[in-house]
Formats: structure tokens, sequence, C-alpha cells
């Protein structure tokens, strides 16, 4: 039982990274530091959008509007804190 409560926390810690790598990236794309142009760039963004966007689409939909504030990977983050946390008290 603990090897899949590790294996657990290992996946959540990778998400984790990829929502903060993703975040970063959008926030590096919208003041133009990098550009969508470039073929590495744009297959980056491309890969982190299709794994965030079914995770932050309903988050979303149950978010009122915020005039252009996301607060979707906040709330993931909190989730995965959360489910992380739980993991380590109840599982280990």
């Amino acid at each position: 039982m603990q090897v899949l409560a590790e294996v657990a926390l290992l996946i959540l810690n990778l998400a984790w990274w990829v929502v903060i790598i993703s975040v970063i990236m959008s926030w590096l794309i919208a003041f133009n530091v990098l550009d969508t142009r470039n073929r590495v760039v744009y297959q980056i963004a491309d890969m982190l959008y299709r794994l965030t966007e079914p995770v932050y689409q309903p988050i979303r939909n149950m978010l009122p509007a915020m005039g252009g504030i996301d607060l979707s990977p906040l709330i993931v983050l909190i989730a995965i804190f959360a489910l992380q946390r739980a993991i380590i008290i109840y599982m280990l």
C-alpha cells in the first residue's frame, strides 16, 4: 500500500510542476518574452495547454467571471496540495 501512495505522490508532484511551468510560460508569452512563432516555444506551450486545459476547464466553468484573472491554476495547486497531505497523513 505504501508503494501505491508513493507513486500517487510522485504523480501529484509532477502535476504540480506541470501547472507551475504552464503558468510561468503563459506569463512569458503574455508579456512577449517568448514568441509563439518559434516552433519549439509553440510546441511546448501547446503540450502544456493540452495537459492542463482538461483540468482547468471545469474549474473555470464553476468560477465567476473575474475580469481577465484566471484563478483555476491556483485552485488546482491547492487541490494537489490537499491530496498530497491526505495521502501522507492517511496512507503513510
